[in-house]
């Protein structure tokens, strides 16, 4: 089936035309989300809202860019608006700790990666904690470039940015990668 057949077809409510989109594209936008949020259950719980918003919102997708595109764009905003709500969180949560209650928001970030084998398990936790250290959007398109293989133009759909942009986005992600792992080791 082409894309502008799915598209038709996700347009009519058609369950099998769904059924074929998560088949086709669940593991790489799990991989993606999962590279921004570090955190396997989060990760999850995101790249099922990414169906579900395309499930919803499929009638208002324009076609100006790949339906593949779309999926990564809602799946890095929703991922970038995570970790925003994450970052609230825990500056409340040292209120809290001043104030007696107990609610630990700090989880420990799980490094496995599905596509990092295991004998670099070790080089890939420095890596995605380095990676974590990063300003968001530097992040996203990091994450983009480097684990989806995405070139610079398909970042650029995806963020709604130039491609200048994304390459200092880049540039200066590669920098702050290259200091943050220097300080680890």
């Amino acid at each position: 089936m082409t894309e502008t057949e799915l598209i038709i077809r996700l347009r009519e409510g058609d369950e099998e035309a769904f059924r074929e989109l998560v088949n086709s594209y669940s593991d790489r936008v799990y991989n993606t989300v999962f590279s921004i949020i570090q955190q396997r259950e989060d990760a999850e719980d995101i790249a099922q809202d990414v169906f579900i918003r395309v499930f919803h919102s499929i009638k208002s997708f324009a076609g100006n860019a790949a339906l593949s595109t779309w999926l990564y764009r809602i799946a890095v905003n929703l991922s970038l608006e995570h970790l925003r709500k994450q970052k609230t969180q825990k500056r409340f949560a040292i209120f809290r700790t001043l104030f007696g209650s107990d609610n630990e928001l700090n989880a420990a970030i799980d490094f496995y990666h599905p596509g990092v084998a295991l004998d670099r398990k070790e080089d890939s936790a420095l890596l995605f904690k380095a990676i974590k250290m990063l300003p968001p959007k530097q992040q996203a398109a990091f994450i983009l470039n480097k684990t989806e293989g995405l070139s610079y133009t398909a970042i650029a759909e995806v963020m709604e940015i130039t491609e200048a942009a994304v390459d200092a986005l880049l540039q200066r992600a590669k920098q702050n990668l290259r200091k943050n792992i220097s300080r680890k080791k």
